[in-house]
């Protein structure tokens, strides 16, 4: 089993666990107007963490950093370690994957307003390394970027690394702050709420935005008892997909969602009827409450467990609710609550029917955490007390012997500077005109591969991107500043997430699968290439398509296999796109 051994989380409501509980049992929300964002917008309501960057610093021991992101992970973190008794020795054999979208961006806008230049774009990866130098070291680090489901995606990641034999103790979770970029982008998509946010209620106007940052410590049970640590919770399952429907929009029927709450249940072996509580997505937003709505009840039927959405205590806290809301599911099954969705009143026949006014105690078993994201990256988490999950399993048994694992194949190599004019496939005029040049090179690579390797609909897609769309990064930043963060045009912002390349793909191929993206500097495409790797040899897939894509770098893209007839090489290790190009003879 993989067991959590630690947590730790900070968001509006809560400097640590201890203060979030207390929180969520006197049904106390953290939305007020801006208090430190230097937005214009000060009117708003949004959730932010009750104290400013210098407080940030001394709570965090780390007088010379930079960037709030950073700054809220590193408090986190160290409660995470504490909880789990992580020695610094242990930390050396330890990895560490976090999910992050703004990164950085509260230094790029301050050095913007300074400069007018842009010199660094809100990068992920240094957000990451600011935690882990601070921290660590760590074995490992990686970062996850898939909009608002990053965090939940590196636990998959995180439970991949553990089952394959490479780490025992892998720490998961994710960091955003508040930043101008963001707070502004999702003002431009109108679906901002100028009240406290109503999840699931028939007038819900919108999402409040928020910040936070929560990781845990997953471990492998043996690697956990030998210790003498006690399991906090199991991480039972997990679900990843793809809506491959729309890059901000969610389908009608909800497939996405559907799929990757599935799937988490069928990894854990067990029945919908064995959830006790869905800590749903619950942004508040018409389109995101309808759908799922559509999806809890396609899984659930008429048998729905208690539901409800803690994003109306937090806000949305975007990356990092994935492992604050986990965290919290992990509070509910310790202490036998169910967090109330606070403000509803009153819902329709589209809409499912939150938890308003729930007992004092309501013994848990397991809890279903929802993390859906831009690109309809959707993902589920399933979290069960260490007593159920052994009664599941009749007994608490020692960890079976690791599987060998599956061999891995490289299938197809292609750079797209290799690639003739006339061998590019035509993209429709009307999908061009809004795509970068990075998007059209990715979408037409990708569908080149995927063609040559006979496969349309590969079981995973997995993108390794520094600066993702960095021109629409640009853009946006550039217009936000000279317009005083006034009638904005969304398009630039909704392609500035990392994940908008492996999204894209996913929805013009109609392809479901796992959707994964990794931005951790020039080690991208390594971590995606691990995390595809991992995949195969583990069973969970049989094909990935995988791709290196930035703006001004070359843009490589594989396919991955676990049949040897016709590979060009066998994939032993991570290694770099200019590496994987020469061993398979390209």
């Amino acid at each position: 089993m993989i067991v959590i051994t630690g947590a730790g989380l900070l968001s509006a409501i809560g400097t640590n666990q201890a203060e979030t509980m207390q929180s969520l049992r006197d049904a106390r929300a953290g939305l007020h107007p801006v208090r430190f964002l230097p937005t214009v917008h000060r009117e708003l309501p949004v959730g932010e963490v009750p104290l400013s960057d210098d407080e940030l610093r001394r709570l965090a021991q780390a007088p010379e950093a930079r960037s709030r992101t950073a700054l809220m992970g590193m408090i986190a973190l160290r409660e995470a370690l504490t909880q789990a008794q992580i020695t610094p020795q242990l930390i050396a054999d330890t990895a560490l994957v976090s999910g992050t979208t703004v990164g950085t961006m509260d230094c790029t806008e301050r050095e913007f307003a300074r400069t007018g230049r842009v010199e660094q774009l809100g990068d992920c990866a240094e957000a990451t390394r600011e935690m882990a130098d601070h921290i660590g070291p760590f074995a490992f680090v990686t970062t996850c970027s898939t909009a608002c489901s990053s965090a939940a995606n590196a636990f998959i990641l995180g439970a991949n690394l553990i089952r394959s034999g490479r780490f025992d103790r892998v720490v998961v979770g994710g960091s955003e702050c508040l930043s101008r970029f963001h707070f502004n982008g999702f003002r431009a998509l109108m679906i901002l709420d100028s009240q406290p946010c109503r999840p699931f209620s028939h007038d819900r106007a919108g999402l409040n935005l928020g910040e936070g940052a929560a990781f845990v410590v997953l471990e492998r049970e043996s690697a956990a008892r030998a210790r003498g640590v006690r399991p906090l919770a199991v991480l039972e399952g997990w679900g990843n997909a793809c809506d491959a429907y729309h890059q901000t929009a969610t389908s009608e029927n909800g497939e996405g969602p559907y799929l990757a709450m599935t799937q988490a249940l069928r990894r854990a072996g067990v029945a919908p009827r064995d959830v006790d509580y869905v800590n749903a997505h619950g942004t508040a937003t018409p389109n995101n409450d309808v759908t799922e709505s559509a999806a809890l009840r396609r899984v659930f039927g008429d048998n729905q467990p208690h539901i409800s959405s803690t994003k109306a205590f937090t806000g949305h806290t975007t990356s990092a609710s994935g492992s604050i809301e986990a965290v919290i599911c992990l509070l509910a099954l310790q202490h036998g609550f169910v967090p109330p969705n606070l403000r509803w009143d009153g819902g329709d026949d589209s809409l499912i029917l939150p938890v308003v006014d729930p007992p004092a105690h309501t013994p848990l078993r397991r809890a279903l955490c929802n993390a859906f994201g831009f690109g309809g990256n959707d993902t589920a988490l399933l979290l069960a007390t260490p007593e159920a999950a052994a009664t599941h399993r009749d007994t608490v048994l020692p960890d079976a012997p690791l599987q060998p694992l599956r061999p891995v194949y490289v299938k197809q190599c292609v750079r797209f500077a290799d690639l003739a004019p006339e061998q590019l496939p035509k993209i429709p005029p009307m999908v061009a005109r809004r795509l970068s040049g990075v998007l059209k090179r990715a979408l037409q690579i990708s569908l080149v591969v995927l063609e040559r390797a006979d496969c349309p609909h590969p079981d995973a897609i997995v993108t390794g991107t520094a600066m993702g769309c960095v021109r629409d990064t640009e853009a946006f930043l550039r217009e936000m500043v000279e317009r005083d963060e006034q009638l904005l045009q969304p398009t630039h912002f909704i392609h500035s997430t990392h994940n908008t390349i492996g999204a894209l793909i996913a929805i013009r191929t109609g392809t479901h699968g796992y959707n994964n993206t990794f931005s951790h500097g020039e080690a991208s495409f390594e971590a995606a290439l691990l995390d595809a790797q991992l995949l195969l040899a583990l069973g969970e897939a049989e094909q990935a398509l995988v791709g290196a894509h930035d703006e001004d770098g070359e843009c490589t893209v594989c396919f991955l296999d676990t049949e040897a007839n016709g590979a060009l090489c066998r994939l032993d290790a991570p290694m770099s796109a200019a590496e994987l190009c020469r061993n398979s003879i390209v």
